[in-house]
């Protein structure tokens, strides 16, 4: 990623946004990348350049919590209406008019309320692993655990548990290559034993286990990437999660409005198809209901799809931009 490319912006709320920005050509729409957990601007570094050669604009933020953008610990900084509102003062300062955004991991949650609370301001939404997500203001996180070992025979988001816990971005900091092992492992179904159910996240940081990351990330990537991740700590970052277990997304959901359908623009999802926490066969059915205009692409890849996969993902979403911008043209 061109450091040259990078500007910075202060939100009303006074927080700096470190961020990626390309003007676009020929008459082109811009690109919000909106990346997850633990990631960066740098995530999407296989993205940057193929969009950008082909002319379209690009905004591309270190999401708040990470790198050159602040790095608040205060959960209620985080609240994912305010992120939004932060976002939208983003791209009005740099006059992004017309605007697609990509959302993934957290990303796509973010990308969600984008569409639940300024859909008017965009042409169209893409997800990746995670789908489209509802307001929820009875959000609880002990009967999602129940729920989903009932569905899948194990609990899927037990994790959140443990990077809600206070000692949690310590742990992490100092056993940092044990857990950055199993996020990126080679073996995308770890995630079904040793990441997801409640407890074994935890027991694997601090048994300071590793395992082969997947060749679809460089030494020299993941040195970059780990450097500016630490250099920031993760403090900022679990506050994603804290805002969920804690209960005050709760209260941001409930000034979410409820629309059928949710989103009426076009929407892309792209499901992975080796994903053992963000599992197609639970995401597609709720973007479905939701987002009546949808494309579902999926992918042979664990989570990580922008990285795994990331010719297939180019040419996916070039494919899906062009159709879009075509039928709008169309229709004017």
């Amino acid at each position: 990623m061109d450091p040259s490319l990078y500007k910075d912006f202060k939100t009303s709320r006074g927080f700096n946004y470190h961020y990626l920005a390309v003007a676009p050509q020929q008459n082109l729409p811009y690109l919000l990348f909106v990346h997850g957990f633990p990631s960066m601007s740098y995530d999407w570094r296989h993205q940057v350049p193929y969009f950008k050669d082909l002319g379209y604009g690009l905004i591309v933020p270190d999401m708040l919590g990470y790198g050159g953008t602040s790095i608040p610990t205060d959960t209620e900084s985080y609240r994912r209406s305010l992120v939004c509102k932060d976002l939208v003062e983003l791209l009005d300062a740099g006059d992004a008019k017309r605007c697609i955004v990509v959302g993934h991991d957290w990303g796509s949650y973010v990308t969600a309320r984008l569409a639940d609370l300024y859909e008017d301001r965009f042409i169209a939404f893409a997800f990746f692993a995670v789908g489209y997500a509802p307001p929820n203001p009875d959000f609880d996180i002990d009967q999602v655990l129940a729920w989903t070992k009932q569905v899948v025979g194990y609990e899927l988001l037990g994790y959140w548990k443990f990077f809600s816990d206070a000692d949690a971005p310590v742990l992490i900091e100092k056993n940092f290559e044990s857990f950055d092992s199993l996020l990126y492992a080679d073996d995308a179904s770890l995630w079904k034993t040793d990441l997801a159910p409640s407890g074994v996240f935890r027991a694997w940081i601090e048994a300071e286990k590793t395992t082969a990351v997947g060749p679809w990330i460089s030494e020299e990537e993941r040195k970059i990437h780990s450097e500016i991740l630490l250099q920031g700590g993760l403090a900022g970052p679990v506050c994603w999660y804290k805002v969920a277990t804690s209960g005050i997304m709760n209260d941001d959901d409930k000034g979410v409005p409820i629309r059928s359908p949710a989103v009426s623009k076009p929407v892309f999802f792209g499901a992975t198809s080796k994903d053992a926490i963000c599992i197609p066969k639970l995401q597609i059915p709720v973007t479905q209901k939701a987002c009546p205009n949808l494309i579902v692409r999926e992918f042979d890849s664990g989570h990580w799809a922008q990285l795994e996969k990331k010719d297939e993902v180019n040419k996916e979403l070039g494919a899906w931009f062009t159709a879009i911008l075509a039928s709008a043209s169309a229709s004017a």
